[in-house]
C-alpha cells in the first residue's frame, strides 16, 4: 500500500486501486482470504462496481471492477498491528455506509504502514516478556514455570528484532527460539529447577508459535478457498516442524533422560492463576499491537469469555476439541456483541486476541516435539491435536455464521451507526 508514480487517474483507476489496497489491508490483518474478499466486494457495490471480481491469496490480492476489464494487483508486504486493522475496518464500513470517500480511504491507506507504534520503545520487549509469563499462567501455572519465561523471554525478543532486517534469520527464527529455550529448559530442569520441560519451554516463544496460521488454513479450506487454505496450513506445518526440530535437537544435544520427558502438565499456583494470565495476556497484546487504552477492557471482556467457555466445555465435556469448539464459537459471537455495543472498535480487533488462547501452537508443539524425542507415545498425542485444530476450525466457522446475520441486520437498520452517535455524543 504505497503511492505509485503516476499522471492521471481515472474514475475506475482510483476504485480499483482503492479495493485492492482494502484488501491487502485486510489479508495483512490476518483475514481469511474470503472473509476479504466478501468485504472487498461489498465495498465495491457501495461504490456502484457489483459485477467487481475479487481473488485474494495469502500474498497478494487481484481486484478487477468487472469481468474482461483491467486488473489491479497489489502484493501483501507483510502483517500490521491491530490498531492498524482497526483503521482498515473503519474506513471498510465507512466506504461501505457512505460516511467515506474513495479520496478520503485512499489517502488513509497511503499512510497506513507509517503510523507510529503508541509504545514504541516498550510495546515490544514489554509485550513479549508479559505474554510469556501469561501463558505460562495458564498452561503451566507453577512458580519456577513462570520466572523461567520471564527469564527466557527477551530470547525472543532478540530474535524479533534481527528477524526485521533479514530474511534469513527470519526463515531461522523458529529452530533458533525453540533450540535456546528448550536447552535452558532441559538444563533447569536436570539441575530441579523447573517441572515438566515440554511444557515450561512453550511459553517464552508462545508469541510466535504458527497456530493461527494453521487454524486460518483449515479455516479457509472449510470456506472453499482451497489454494489459500492448503498454502496456509503447509506453511504453519513446516514451521511447526522446525520448532519441534529445535526441541529434538536440544534434547539429543544433551541426552535428556526420558523421566524428564513426562507430558504431565504441571499444577502448583491456584485457581486464581489461569484468570491473572488471562489479564496479563491482554495486556501484552495491547502493548505489542499498539491498542488505545480505552479499547483494552473491551478486549480483556471477549478473552475472559473466550477462556472460560473453553474451560468449561472442556470440563463438562471432559475433551479438549470440545472446550476448543466452544472456546472459538463464543469468541466470534462475544467479538460482534462487542462491535455492536462498541462500534469504533471493530470485531476483528476483539476477535483476534482471544484467538491467542484459542491457537493450538503449544499443544501442537508438545505434540510434535514428543514424535520427535519419543515417538512410541506421540500417536495420541498428535490425534488429540489433531482434533483440536478441526474443532477450532469449525467453532471459528459455526461462530461466524451465527454472528453475520445480526451484524447484518445491525448494518441494514443502521443500529450501529447510530449507536455510535449516540455514545460520541454521551461523551
Amino acid at each position: 500500500m504505497t503511492e505509485p508514480a503516476r499522471t492521471t487517474e481515472t474514475a475506475e483507476d482510483r476504485d480499483r486501486r482503492l479495493l485492492a489496497w482494502l484488501g491487502a489491508g485486510m489479508l495483512a490483518g490476518g483475514s481469511p482470504v474470503h472473509e476479504a474478499e466478501d468485504d472487498v466486494r461489498e465495498v465495491a457495490r457501495a461504490l456502484g462496481h457489483p459485477n467487481a471480481q475479487v481473488t485474494c491469496m495469502p500474498t497478494g490480492v487481484m481486484v478487477a471492477l468487472a469481468p474482461g476489464r483491467a486488473t489491479a494487483l497489489e502484493r501483501v508486504e507483510g502483517g500490521i498491528r491491530l490498531d492498524q486493522v482497526a483503521d482498515v475496518a473503519s474506513l471498510v464500513a465507512g466506504l461501505r455506509a457512505g460516511r467515506t470517500t474513495a479520496d478520503e480511504a485512499l489517502a488513509r491507506l497511503a499512510t497506513l504502514r507509517a503510523q507510529p507504534h503508541r509504545y514504541t520503545r516498550v510495546g515490544l520487549p514489554v509485550g513479549v516478556v508479559l505474554s510469556a509469563v501469561g501463558i505460562a499462567l495458564i498452561l503451566t501455572p507453577v512458580g519456577s514455570s513462570v520466572l523461567f519465561a520471564a527469564v527466557l523471554a527477551p530470547v525472543t525478543v532478540l530474535l524479533l528484532l534481527l528477524s526485521r532486517s533479514s530474511r534469513a534469520v527470519r526463515t531461522l527464527v523458529p529452530l533458533a527460539a525453540s533450540f535456546a529455550t528448550s536447552v535452558a529448559a532441559f538444563t533447569a530442569a536436570s539441575a530441579g529447577w523447573v517441572e515438566a520441560p515440554l511444557w515450561t519451554l512453550v511459553a517464552p516463544i508462545a508469541v510466535i508459535l504458527p497456530g493461527a496460521t494453521i487454524v486460518t488454513g483449515l479455516t479457509e479450506l472449510a470456506a472453499g478457498s482451497m489454494v489459500a487454505g492448503t498454502g496456509r496450513l503447509a506453511h504453519g506445518t513446516l514451521q511447526m516442524l522446525l520448532f519441534a526440530l529445535g526441541v529434538g535437537g536440544a534434547a539429543g544435544l544433551l541426552r535428556v533422560d526420558a523421566a524428564l520427558l513426562d507430558p504431565a502438565r504441571p499444577v502448583g499456583l491456584g485457581w486464581w492463576a489461569p484468570l491473572l494470565g488471562v489479564v496479563v495476556v491482554t495486556v501484552a497484546i495491547s502493548l505489542m499491537e499498539s491498542l488505545p487504552p480505552h479499547v483494552v477492557p473491551w478486549v480483556l471482556l471477549t478473552v475472559l469469555a473466550t477462556y472460560l467457555a473453553q474451560a468449561v466445555g472442556q470440563e463438562v465435556l471432559g475433551m479438549r476439541w470440545a472446550g476448543a469448539f466452544v472456546g472459538a464459537l463464543v469468541a466470534g459471537l462475544a467479538a460482534s456483541l462487542v462491535e455492536f455495543v462498541r462500534p469504533e472498535l471493530p470485531r476483528a480487533v476483539a476477535f483476534l486476541p482471544s484467538f491467542w488462547l484459542l491457537v493450538p501452537g503449544s499443544l501442537g508443539l508438545i505434540s510434535v516435539a514428543q514424535a520427535d524425542i519419543s515417538p512410541a507415545v506421540a500417536a495420541g498425542a498428535v490425534w488429540e491435536v489433531t482434533l483440536v485444530v478441526v474443532a477450532l476450525a469449525l467453532g471459528v466457522a459455526v461462530g461466524a455464521n451465527l454472528a453475520s446475520p445480526l451484524r447484518g441486520a445491525a448494518r441494514r437498520t443502521g443500529l450501529v451507526h447510530l449507536l455510535g452517535r449516540w455514545r460520541r455524543g454521551r461523551a
